[in-house]
């Protein structure tokens, strides 16, 4: 019996020999308990801050086992470096939530197509040539000139009546009238008028919703339970969307039958439709969807950068004062701002710059492994999550000096580095590669021109005994959890 079970042994002991070489090395990460597997390691935080505890733990390629999706967490630089640079067709689309199955929106939207999908290259085709490109850009300046110059108005507004301005509505306001009008041609809020906030509260349920943690996304069975209501809620939201583009969409039809046409984005997406391109249907589904795209992506990330930027220059005095003096030298004090001045005012892009570092408005890109493939020495399985966390990047004692500093000097002369990120992957708060952010250049015309007007037309002081936290709310788009009041006070 004694010699049976040294034998046994030995046996168990070549199988699990020859096994272990045949099997393939994850990354290393915390054990996973049965059923929930690795979900408790990132509760009880934000994902983006669980995940950074784990990488310092872990290191900066680690794997999770989150219910039942594996999951690969980079955070580092040099690690997303290698990823995208060597692997980026590899891992290039995305798994879609539950929350934006709701209407089959996955199906239509350029944010959730696979990137060799034909409908999703021939939306950012349509996209590049109808929003994006430096040509329209230019062509719309004096829209987007028009729509921020009624922020500064309503800013003098409240200056004189002593009322406090919440930055985080005031600049979804503004995106979102930028956004309407380019495409539809009318404003679909008011600064002034607090009952219109039927479409902005729709987006930005919408926008917490799919970035609420959803158990359905992890345990796939429990879909048509839907126990957190997230889908139905999704479902509610774009249902309320689609009606309000449906609307715009019937009446210029009936503008276009009495020949009463316009230039906008949507008579270019009309036309599309009535030519039947062979590349993609384009018809009133997928104009609502698009439509619903361009909202979502387009309104909280512009107002949230906004509204951080703001909060980090009350409390570092010397860089508002820096701006300050930068915008009085070149476009004079009280003046008006134009696209064209954006070039010659280096410290606030600077500015701007360090508050994308400090606080990316989607701080977690996630991707689909779409086949399996190596990464630092570890195997990354195909169908698994690839998360990377530029929150983490952004404050990476290794690669930035006090990283928890707000210091827009560090990217100052020679330190200045593409907000793309493409050579470093140090700043990548749009995204990396075929993932980018299509909408790059929209955003980095249109939030230093409102940052710069601020600046340059008000001094700001808190509201009452109100004090400057940093706390963070949950959603797709990371903003502040209580909204920044200031009281503008005109030069």
């Amino acid at each position: 019996m004694y010699y049976i079970g040294i034998i046994c042994g030995l046996l168990l002991l070549a199988w699990t020999s020859i096994h272990g070489r045949n099997k393939k090395k994850l990354p290393p990460g915390p054990i996973p308990l049965p059923l929930i597997r690795n979900l408790h390691n990132i509760f009880g935080a934000p994902p983006h801050k669980s995940m950074e505890r784990l990488a310092n733990k872990y290191g900066p390629i680690l794997s999770l086992k989150l219910g039942r999706l594996p999951t690969i967490v980079i955070s580092s630089s040099a690690v997303a470096k290698e990823a995208v640079r060597k692997h980026d067709s590899a891992f290039s689309s995305k798994t879609p939530k539950d929350a934006v199955e709701a209407h089959n929106h996955h199906k239509f939207s350029i944010v959730w197509l696979p990137v060799d999908s034909g409908r999703r290259k021939s939306l950012r085709t349509i996209l590049n040539s109808c929003i994006v490109t430096a040509n329209k850009l230019d062509a719309n300046q004096d829209l987007r000139s028009t729509k921020i110059s009624q922020l500064i108005a309503y800013c003098h507004r409240c200056s004189q009546t002593g009322d406090a301005v919440d930055f985080g509505i005031a600049a979804s306001d503004i995106a979102i009238n930028v956004l309407s009008n380019t495409i539809f041609s009318a404003d679909l809020v008011d600064l002034c008028e607090k009952s219109e906030k039927k479409f902005k509260d729709v987006i930005r349920s919408i926008t917490f919703q799919i970035g609420k943690f959803n158990m359905v996304d992890y345990f796939p069975v429990l879909k048509w339970i839907d126990p957190q209501g997230i889908n139905g809620s999704t479902c509610a939201g774009f249902a309320k969307m689609f009606r309000i583009f449906g609307d715009f969409i019937d009446e210029r039809l009936e503008q276009r039958k009495k020949n009463q046409k316009t230039k906008d984005v949507l008579d270019i997406l009309l036309n599309m439709s009535e030519e039947k391109d062979g590349n993609i249907d384009m018809d009133r589904n997928q104009i609502e969807h698009l439509c619903l795209d361009l909202f979502i992506a387009g309104t909280d990330s512009s107002s949230a950068t906004l509204e951080w930027a703001m909060l980090e220059l009350m409390k570092n005095p010397h860089a508002m004062k820096k701006a300050k003096v930068e915008l009085a030298q070149v476009v004079g004090k009280k003046e008006a701002i134009k696209e064209a001045d954006l070039v010659r005012l280096p410290y606030l892009h600077c500015i701007l710059k360090e508050t994308l570092r400090i606080h990316p408005p989607v701080p977690l890109l996630s991707r689909k492994a779409e086949q399996e493939f190596e990464l630092c020495g570890y195997f990354v399985p195909k169908g698994s999550q690839v998360i990377i966390n530029i929150w983490s990047i952004g404050r990476d004692p290794t690669i930035w000096e006090d990283p928890l500093v707000f210091k827009p000097e560090r990217f100052w002369g020679s330190n200045v580095m593409d907000i793309r990120g493409q050579d470093d992957f140090k700043l990548v708060p749009f995204g990396v590669g075929r993932r980018m952010c299509p909408a790059i250049s929209l955003a980095m015309r249109t939030v230093p021109i409102m940052l710069g007007l601020l600046l340059n037309s008000f001094d700001w002081i808190v509201e009452g005994d109100d004090y400057l936290d940093v706390e963070e709310k949950s959603g797709l788009i990371v903003g502040k959890l209580r909204p920044l009041r200031l009281v503008p006070i005109s030069l």
